[in-house]
């Protein structure tokens, strides 16, 4: 459904910046801390950032001069400079923000409304309400295809994975995947979409063309039973040979051989491995450790962890600005 009926204003605060440098940091957004905590490229804790009350996913602008934060109990968006990490403006009214994903357009950026069963889209520039879309109940997982046409979003508690074509306007397919779905991961092709099934310890792996499910993909680390292993954050290598899986509740991460749909090695973390962080280069995975408040850095070639580094309270997800 397209809805022009509410504008919400940005409250500026300073002018956006030019093309900040890498600096190669980690970002990570404590949950219930309230924080960002900032990572050197070597894992030492550089800084950490008062920001606002529970934020959760993030996302860089399209030239990557800014980052955006969703502030679950603000009922807002927080835009920050990626160079000097000042708050440069907000866009309100957003209910309940979980997680987004930033169109190819730079412009609209397709958010979870987790309380309102909502997945709305705004215009970062303007703050503008530009459209939303009705999900099943606690929507989170949001993933734009390449040509921006579609939109995929994760509903945790209905089981299903919503389809909805910008182009048309309209939510066009549900499709029913495991139990509670939660977060994204195309594959460079653009062929498939992976979803992970965290009460069902899988990955679901869903056929872009058809919307049809195709596969799964379930993880059992050693030690643990299936209740146990809870998969969340995912993410996958620009050649899509390998993907990571954190596993949440399990406390590890999975390292999954992508053609061949198998996992080649399970990776000791922190407590509830949640959110993942890959380095341009893909050397090294950051996982945010939920019950642990650290943040497990892993050497991608050895598949070893290097160092493990306390951070702020519920670290939800990893940014790193090395693109």
């Amino acid at each position: 459904m397209k809805c022009l009926a509410r504008t919400f204003l940005v409250a500026t605060i300073l002018l956006s910046p030019p093309l900040a440098a890498k600096t190669g940091d980690a970002i990570v957004a404590n949950e219930r801390g309230n924080s960002l905590t900032i990572l050197s490229p070597d894992a030492e804790v550089v800084r950490e950032i008062p920001v606002c009350a529970r934020p959760r996913g993030m996302h860089f602008s399209a030239d990557r001069s800014e980052f955006f934060v969703a502030c679950a109990d603000d009922d807002m968006i927080a835009i920050y400079s990626t160079e000097s990490r000042r708050l440069l403006r907000r866009i309100r009214g957003v209910s309940a923000p979980e997680t987004f994903d930033l169109h190819p357009d730079g412009r609209r950026l397709i958010v979870s409304n987790e309380e309102d069963a909502l997945a709305t889209v705004y215009d970062v520039q303007t703050g503008e309400l530009l459209a939303e879309y009705e999900t099943g109940e606690e929507p989170e997982g949001v993933q734009v295809t390449p040509d921006g046409r579609l939109v995929f979003v994760a509903s945790e508690a209905a089981n299903l994975v919503h389809v909805i074509d910008l182009e048309a306007d309209e939510v066009i397919a549900d499709i029913l995947v495991d139990t509670r779905p939660r977060r994204f991961a195309l594959t460079p092709d653009g062929k498939e979409l992976w979803v992970s099934a965290e009460l069902a310890g899988m990955v679901n792996i869903i056929d872009v063309k058809t919307l049809k499910l195709v596969a799964d993909i379930r993880f059992l680390p050693t030690g643990f039973r299936p209740d146990q292993v809870t998969p969340v954050d995912l993410r996958m290598t620009a050649d899509g040979t390998r993907a990571y899986a954190a596993l949440g509740r399990a406390n590890h991460v999975a390292v999954i051989d992508v053609p061949n749909r198998k996992v080649i090695e399970y990776v000791l973390v922190g407590n509830r491995a949640w959110g993942l962080g890959l380095t341009a280069d893909e050397k090294t995975l950051y996982v945010a450790n939920g019950l642990s408040d650290d943040v497990t850095v892993i050497d991608t070639d050895s598949l070893k962890p290097l160092k493990t580094v306390p951070v702020g309270r519920v670290p939800y997800g990893v940014l790193v600005d090395d693109q």
